[in-house]
């Protein structure tokens, strides 16, 4: 199961105690997934789908408890591609669709059967109704990622001027919402984890809030042990690197040389460095006696790095004046 899809079933569990909201979230559910359908004359459906049955029982109740309206749940089974069976609740005319739809804001109610593609006006009456109505439209026709890939939550309207009213409408909560065109649809979505753990707590998704949030923390977590793990095996590297070029150094010396033409200091450092190649200039500095700091170690090793590039330069300037 996706975690959009469990989402979306822990909000189809909610339920509303006033009837105002329960209202407002059936609006919102049946402006994203409703459609109307004209069957004769004067006579229209109010048809709304949807691919889970969590939500197909909550608009079930609401219709049959708060409208009296008793209608069937039909499952349109799906055979090709795979995909999941379509749930239909389909409200007639002689249900008493006209005054349902004019009641949710689908219809104007002052002109017969024209839509109305905004959200209603009485939503924006009260918070709890404008949590609700967003809650729907999430239900209805919203979606959010699974966190452990990417954060996004939106919402896929087919009408432009609604999808810029859901937009005012979550943006007048404090969000900064977005909207996007997308082949034939118009999309209102947020990208920002924190804002949308904070419409997830709005619309009562805590479950999802929690799982969102705990996903959050192990990825930091994983991103910061990363950082470190880079971060040692690039000082690593360069340590050996170091360690390279410091025994290159010391044995040209001793090449050219010998070790013991160095000063006593240089010459202790040299042997400690040829005979632990593996260790880091703090741990150098600890088996000398008595013993130094890791800038004491740092400077001696820089003094015998000067003496062989000298060795080198003369022996470069030799090699040039032979072949003149």
């Amino acid at each position: 199961m996706s975690f959009s899809t469990e989402t979306k079933n822990e909000l189809s569990r909610i339920a509303s105690d006033s009837l105002c909201c329960k209202k407002a979230e059936l609006s919102g559910i049946a402006k994203m997934a409703g459609s109307i359908q004209i069957v004769g004359y004067k006579k229209i459906n109010l048809k709304i789908s949807t691919e889970l049955n969590s939500i197909a029982r909550k608009v079930f109740k609401i219709l049959k408890s708060n409208f009296n309206i008793n209608t069937n749940i039909v499952v349109n089974k799906n055979q090709m591609l795979k995909r999941n069976n379509s749930y239909v609740l389909t409200v007639t005319s002689e249900m008493g669709s006209e005054e349902l739809m004019k009641s949710l804001g689908l219809l104007d109610e002052n002109k017969d059967f024209l839509p109305c593609h905004t959200v209603p006006s009485w939503v924006y009456e009260d918070e709890e109704c404008k949590k609700a109505f967003i809650r729907g439209a999430f239900l209805g026709g919203g979606s959010i990622s699974d966190p452990e890939k990417n954060y996004h939550l939106e919402f896929v309207a087919s009408n432009e001027e609604f999808a810029t009213s859901l937009m005012d409408l979550i943006n007048s909560l404090g969000f900064n919402a977005k909207m996007v065109c997308r082949k034939n649809s118009y999309v209102v979505y947020l990208k920002e984890s924190e804002q949308i753990s904070d419409l997830l707590s709005l619309i009562g998704a805590f479950q999802a809030l929690l799982s969102l949030q705990n996903t959050k923390i192990l990825k930091q977590m994983r991103n910061n042990v990363n950082r470190i793990v880079n971060c040692e095996t690039a000082n690593l590297s360069k340590t050996v690197n170091a360690a390279v070029r410091q025994v290159e150094n010391i044995k040209l010396i001793q090449q050219k040389m010998g070790i013991n033409q160095l000063p006593q200091n240089l010459q202790q450092i040299a042997l400690l460095r040829v005979e632990n190649e593996d260790l880091t200039l703090k741990e150098l500095g600890e088996l000398l006696d008595p013993p130094i700091s890791k800038s004491g170690v740092n400077h001696r090793l820089k003094k015998i790095e000067d003496i062989a590039n000298e060795l080198r330069n003369k022996e470069f300037d030799n090699e040039s004046n032979d072949e003149n």
